[in-house]
């Protein structure tokens, strides 16, 4: 589908031959990761940092959040060894529904298990012991990343140092599982979705496009809406915020899979950090790492009173907010304020370790 063809030159992949174990507990005979590092290991091997991706991003976070890297910037590679890998289920490269699997010698396509964020984070966990990493400075990600983030906290809290989740909350609202719904429909009214079993060279394009759309209007604001299209025409006949949308639309249909899109979107409906682990307020609280929520004041698919949230009941927890009008995506938009904050975090952390020591 040439998806392949997105992914960098400098992409490293693991291949796991050793049976994947997910949540529902159906097991993966064997996993793929496809990952990306800057920088190098000290000899403590403590410099670490980890990047989570939203939902359509990859390993390649110099591309998505080119902004955030450099030196003195947030990921300095002079400094840290960054990295970042391209979560479950996902199509630049980790085994997901474009994947083949061993047992059938054909793609997984809707046959693709259910995954989890907890599955993700298990995957990313299984690289960093490959790779002789045991503790990380710093696990950082917004939006399905920001998931990540958290359940790290969670699952693995001895082996990271501080947690910086943005634009997300501890649980998926129903607010937000009604869109990722709609958009699951969208791609399933589409003549060539064929229940998940298109052919690479007829695919369910309309209905991704039109999925892709409507999160867009979720992504942004009303008033970013407002003041960058107005009621302006682009020629005479179709509104700027219609061609917008049907330019992003297009735009996600050339680099995405819609099986994957259903995937992940699913994956995303089953965060819940509290899920057979006790009470929320409870959960929250046992997050024994330092926490720095970013908190988008204009996100209506996270409003800052779930990031609020987070910060009431984690212990060792402060809030940050990015007040532009660009909604949920300004993280990806601000880049330099997103850079600083992250940056003055390390910079806190590193000075608790250095007082600790």
């Amino acid at each position: 589908m040439g998806y392949i063809d997105i992914i960098s030159e400098k992409t490293g992949f693991l291949v796991s031959k050793k049976p994947f174990v997910l949540e529902s507990g159906v097991t993966l005979p064997e996993v793929t990761v496809a990952y990306r590092t800057w920088g190098a290991l000290n000899r403590e091997r403590s410099n670490v940092i980890m990047i989570c991706h939203a939902l359509t991003g990859s390993a390649d976070a110099d591309r998505w959040w080119e902004g955030l890297f450099g030196k003195g910037k947030a990921f300095d590679e002079t400094k840290d060894f960054i990295i970042c890998s391209n979560v479950l289920g996902s199509c630049y490269g980790t085994t997901g529904p474009l994947a083949v699997n061993p047992l059938t010698g054909k793609r997984y396509g809707p046959d693709f298990p259910s995954i989890t964020i907890r599955d993700m984070v298990h995957l990313q966990r299984l690289l960093l012991d490959e790779l002789g990493i045991e503790q990380v400075k710093l696990v950082v990600g917004a939006s399905l990343g920001g998931m990540q983030v958290l359940e790290w906290g969670c699952m693995f809290p001895e082996k990271v140092r501080a947690l910086m989740p943005m634009g997300i909350s501890g649980r998926h609202s129903a607010w937000c599982i009604a869109q990722s719904e709609a958009q699951r429909q969208a791609i399933a009214a589409d003549s060539n979705w064929k229940d998940g079993w298109y052919e690479p060279e007829v695919l369910p394009a309309k209905g991704l496009a039109a999925a892709r759309m409507m999160a867009m209007c979720s992504y942004r604001s009303f008033e970013n809406f407002r003041e960058r299209f107005g009621r302006e025409k682009k020629d005479g006949a179709t509104f700027q915020a219609e061609s917008y949308l049907r330019h992003q639309g297009e735009k996600l249909v050339e680099r995405f899979d819609a099986n994957t899109y259903v995937a992940l979107t699913k994956a995303m409906d089953t965060h819940d950090l509290a899920r057979g682990r006790g009470s929320y307020e409870r959960v929250l609280a046992s997050l024994a790492v330092p926490v720095e929520v970013l908190s988008i004041t204009s996100d209506i698919l996270y409003p800052k009173e779930e990031q609020e949230e987070l910060a009431r009941y984690i212990r060792d927890c402060t809030i940050r907010y990015l007040s532009e009008p660009f909604g949920h995506d300004a993280f990806l938009i601000v880049v330099d304020k997103v850079s600083d904050m992250v940056r003055e975090f390390l910079g806190m952390i590193e000075a608790k370790d250095s007082s600790a020591a």
